[in-house]
């Protein structure tokens, strides 16, 4: 049988459809749905499905998902491509990371049909879209204050999600661990190989986290074998794999003065920030406990004691990664208008 299919609707060989996945209604009686584009190959191949928002304020992979959708490069599609640039519509229209429940979706899988809010949106999604998968991309940014340097996180001993993740093509690879209630959870326990983009910020679109997060798709398919492999043009682009990291806390609170960015080489007791009182007067400095590249970064210019400031990714050449980080952007040509390949 070479039908697919997803909310009780089919789609052949070489079919394209939109399909909406019913969620339970607001109490205004105002109908709910999370949106599912499919796009079947004529010929056979894998299901990969890639989704974005299951965080309600990361915005950056639903113009990620737009953007592949529209692209050139899947119209001679293998397999199956199940694109869905929102999970958690509730969390979209509120601007929040949450459900209506307070719940985080992403520690709720694989959900249940009589659970919670969380629960039942998270069963719907599996149940409809990732079990009938063998591959997924899920897309995220760093939380609300915070930006993430883009970057892979995955099991990175299975063999086949190592591939994956170093033909995504970004320079960080972040061997993570599974956290109990995910999604990457959910997946790994039903046999489907899956990993995380992370890039960007809440409620901010970032072009530069969306053309890397294009393009890294692309690549992954290609490795895939849905889409046939290109030339490659542009600097090559190292990959590097840290298997630890690690966040650094304000020592007191203040306002922070920052001295370094995402994706900067730090060594053991480099300066990070500096912060001061009201005044202005220097209350305490951040300082880097180990060589490393920061991966993640507070905005924000205020901090509490204690709280996390930078996210510093170790690894044995770390120099190198934000070399090619730099690669990366070069690659990408952020000065030119957004191209849909």
């Amino acid at each position: 049988m070479n039908d697919f299919v997803i909310g009780g609707k089919s789609v052949a060989l070489g079919e394209t459809t939109r399909i909406e996945l019913e969620m339970p209604p607001l109490y205004t009686a105002t109908h709910m749905s999370i949106p599912v584009y499919v796009k079947r190959g004529k010929r056979p191949g894998p299901t990969l499905f890639v989704s974005a928002a299951i965080h309600g304020d990361e915005l950056n992979g639903i113009e990620i998902v737009a953007r592949l959708i529209r692209s050139k490069s899947i119209e001679r599609l293998r397999g199956t491509l199940v694109a869905v640039p929102m999970v958690n519509v509730y969390g979209v229209l509120n601007q929040s990371r949450y459900l209506p429940d307070r719940r985080d979706l992403n520690r709720s899988f694989p959900g249940s049909k009589k659970g919670s809010l969380a629960g039942r949106l998270a069963n719907l999604f599996f149940t409809e879209v990732v079990s009938k998968c063998d591959v997924g991309i899920d897309l995220h940014t760093g939380a609300i204050h915070r930006s993430n340097l883009p970057q892979i996180r995955a099991n990175l001993d299975d063999p086949e999600v190592l591939e994956m993740a170093k033909a995504f093509g970004v320079p960080v690879l972040l061997n993570a661990n599974i956290r109990d209630g995910s999604l990457r959870q959910a997946a790994s326990e039903a046999g489907i190989k899956m990993m995380l983009y992370e890039a960007g910020q809440a409620l901010r679109y970032d072009e530069f986290s969306i053309r890397a997060g294009m393009r890294g798709i692309i690549s992954t398919m290609r490795h895939l074998g849905m889409l046939n492999k290109r030339k490659h043009t542009g600097h090559d682009i190292e990959r590097f794999i840290a298997r630890e990291s690690g966040w650094v806390r304000a020592p007191e609170s203040g306002f922070i003065t920052h001295r370094a960015q995402l994706g900067d080489f730090v060594e053991k007791g480099d300066k990070l920030a500096v912060i001061a009182d009201p005044f202005g007067d220097v209350q305490a400095e951040i300082i880097s406990p180990a060589e490393g590249v920061i991966i993640g970064k507070q905005n924000i210019p205020l901090a509490q004691e204690g709280e996390a400031v930078y996210h510093i990714a170790y690894f044995s050449k770390a120099e190198s990664v934000a070399e090619h980080v730099e690669l990366l952007q070069d690659n990408l040509v952020l000065g030119e208008p957004p191209v849909v390949e």
